[in-house]
């Protein structure tokens, strides 16, 4: 293979990619959302300058993916934290846990998503919308919401999701040291809000220590969702580069 064509490749193993290089659609793309209050020590702790955090909340949220173009149907679930970023307000990523290798190695290598494989399940169960999330054979989440109890405006739904996020990209360099490292951020695009509904909703968190959300411990739960949507996900942009100590161009 010549070096130009070798270049072409922009996966990984070269011939045989792990995802398909695309944009992925998804369809039907359905949300569980607790909003809950945690320790503002532990939060502080995770969340990376120059993120700043203004309230002691983290959002656990289990997505049931309908259908994504390049990927199929696969649920995820994990936690992100409300912080501000130069004014802006948005979530850091803090953990995600999906039963798809190929959306699992796309969101690291093309994003930074912090994505990892784990066995979570979104089901209704005796009137109760029901969110899990389990690491090999133990349980690491419980989340439970009353089914479509109450309509929720549309438009606070899409409010919800479509905020900007934040990930922090590091790469190794052979010598051990980043090679690179930095904050980036990304948007939901083309979001179309399809049914929405709130209701009463208790957390569950278990320690583990490969799957460590318990360090986030549920103090109270603030609020929740259930949302039905259709969406697309940006590409990712650097604002800031740890590296050079600054923002990124």
């Amino acid at each position: 293979m010549r070096t130009e064509d070798a270049r072409q490749h922009l996966t990984t193993p070269l011939t045989s990619p792990a995802f398909a290089p695309m944009v992925p659609r998804f369809t039907n793309r359905e949300y569980l959302n607790i909003v809950y209050r945690t320790d503002p020590v532990a939060l502080r702790t995770v969340v990376p300058e120059p993120l700043c955090v203004d309230e002691p909340l983290v959002r656990f949220e289990v997505m049931r993916m309908g259908d994504v173009s390049g990927y199929g149907p696969y649920t995820e679930a994990g936690q992100a934290i409300p912080v501000s970023f130069e004014g802006e307000r948005g979530e850091y990523l803090h953990a995600m846990y999906l039963d798809n290798f190929p959306a699992t190695a796309s969101g690291r290598e093309v994003s930074a998503y912090p994505k990892v494989i784990g066995s979570p399940s979104l089901y209704v169960d005796s009137g109760a919308l029901v969110g899990t999330l389990d690491h090999g054979s133990l349980r690491v989440a419980t989340a439970t919401m009353g089914y479509k109890h109450h309509e929720l405006d549309r438009g606070e739904a899409e409010a919800q999701i479509a905020v900007p996020t934040f990930m922090l990209k590091t790469v190794p360099g052979y010598d051990g040291m980043p090679r690179v490292q930095e904050l980036v951020r990304t948007r939901i695009t083309d979001l179309t809000v399809k049914g929405a509904w709130t209701g009463p909703a208790r957390l569950q968190l278990f320690q583990h220590v490969l799957a460590p959300l318990a360090d986030l411990p549920v103090v109270e739960v603030v609020s929740a969702s259930h949302i039905l949507t259709d969406l697309t996900l940006n590409g990712v942009e650097p604002v800031h580069d740890y590296l050079k100590g600054g923002a990124s161009s």
